[in-house]
């Protein structure tokens, strides 16, 4: 028995949903942070002859988008928490006040997952005597242990991570030589894109080429356009 249980361990330990919360949010910031942060460094350098205002301007988006970052994915994910929170609350009340509504409301649920009527009906009643509020959270609202929305672990995930993306583009800005900067940020940035997605792919066990090629184009997109617009405006600054 014990080592039935160790296969099954093993067996859950491949897949990968149970990572989607915060690797969801860690590819986000992290993919953001390499983005913005280059975006600003090649928009600013395309129109500046000088170092210093690329390098500050870098730093304050890198500051600000962390942030904005941290904090737009808490006040989101704290949103989700409240709805969540709420159903339960309304999931417990219907418990009390109509508990025969509410099994035969669970039994339909199995039923049309492919269960049979009375056997719907038996493992509804099996799962009401031993946990009739989170089998009604799970199988009724949807909500379980991978889903559950987490506030702070989303948000430490993504601040964190945009930190450390826009980074990257920051020590660009430090490093290499001012002239032709916007190509070599473009160049560095979607090199670090193409890791993430690798890493991302590779975390989450979905297709690295796919991940890639995503990634890159809408990388392209975004920091083609800002550097357009620092041309456009041709700036000194």
């Amino acid at each position: 028995m014990g080592e039935n249980n160790n296969h099954l361990d093993d067996y859950l330990d491949n897949h990968y949903i149970h990572r989607s919360n915060w690797l969801r949010a860690a590819v986000l910031g992290a993919n953001d942070g390499i983005l913005s942060t280059a975006s600003i460094a090649i928009g600013v350098s395309a129109a500046s002859d000088l170092r210093n205002p690329v390098v500050l301007a870098t730093l304050a988006g890198l500051v600000a988008g962390a942030l904005s970052m941290a904090a737009g994915e808490y006040v989101s994910v704290s949103s989700q928490t409240d709805i969540e929170k709420s159903d339960i609350e309304r999931e417990k009340e219907e418990l009390i006040e109509m508990p025969e509504i509410e099994l035969l409301r669970l039994a339909e649920i199995y039923e049309k997952r492919g269960l049979k009527k009375e056997t719907a009906l038996i493992v509804a009643k099996e799962f009401t005597e031993h946990d009739a509020l989170g089998a009604h959270v799970r199988d009724e609202l949807g909500i379980n242990e991978i889903s559950q929305a987490k506030p702070i672990q989303a948000a430490f995930a993504s601040g964190a991570s945009f930190t450390v993306g826009g980074i990257l583009p920051l020590l660009v800005t430090y490093f290499f030589p001012l002239k032709n900067m916007e190509y070599s940020l473009y160049i560095s940035a979607i090199l670090f894109l193409i890791i993430l997605g690798a890493l991302a792919a590779k975390t989450g066990g979905s297709n690295v080429f796919k991940a890639i090629i995503r990634i890159v184009f809408w990388g392209t997109i975004a920091m083609g356009i800002t550097a357009a617009v620092g041309y456009f405006f041709g700036v000194n600054i």
